[in-house]
């Protein structure tokens, strides 16, 4: 594979409970290795039907904001016709197509370029699959 374009699996433990998971350090060590201070793209993805990648702030409740907002517009309960799994489960077939399961963020001299308060971050609402990878991709 050529230089210009590397690629690597992350498998993060998300828990039996709904979280947004952090992977920003993740995503800068693998920059550390695959960009060599070039500029290009990193593209964050997700291979899962029930999860999703967000830029998002952490620490000042803003991940728990996203899951109470996600919790209003897809509501854990019976409504749902994807009916296998644990109850509301539906919703998390859902949450794709409102937290893309991808992004493709700048990279400049092998740096992230995220704004101040930005992190990138796994979302995960679905307690039925407890681990998950996350592909990182870096076009240079």
């Amino acid at each position: 594979m050529s230089d210009a374009f590397t690629t690597r699996v992350l498998n993060v433990a998300s828990g039996s409970s709904e979280r947004v998971v952090d992977i920003t350090r993740d995503c800068e060590a693998f920059l550390r290795e695959a960009a060599a201070d070039r500029d290009g793209l990193l593209n964050v993805f997700v291979p899962h039907a029930t999860a999703g990648v967000a830029i998002i702030e952490t620490g000042a409740g803003s991940d728990d904001d996203l899951l109470a907002a996600l919790h209003t517009l897809l509501p854990a309960d019976d409504r749902w016709q994807h009916r296998h799994g644990s109850p509301g489960h539906g919703r998390d077939h859902v949450l794709p197509a409102i937290v893309p399961p991808h992004a493709t963020l700048p990279v400049l001299s092998g740096r992230l370029e995220l704004g101040t308060w930005q992190s990138v971050c796994l979302v995960d609402t679905n307690r039925d699959n407890p681990h998950r990878q996350v592909r990182l991709s870096f076009l240079a």
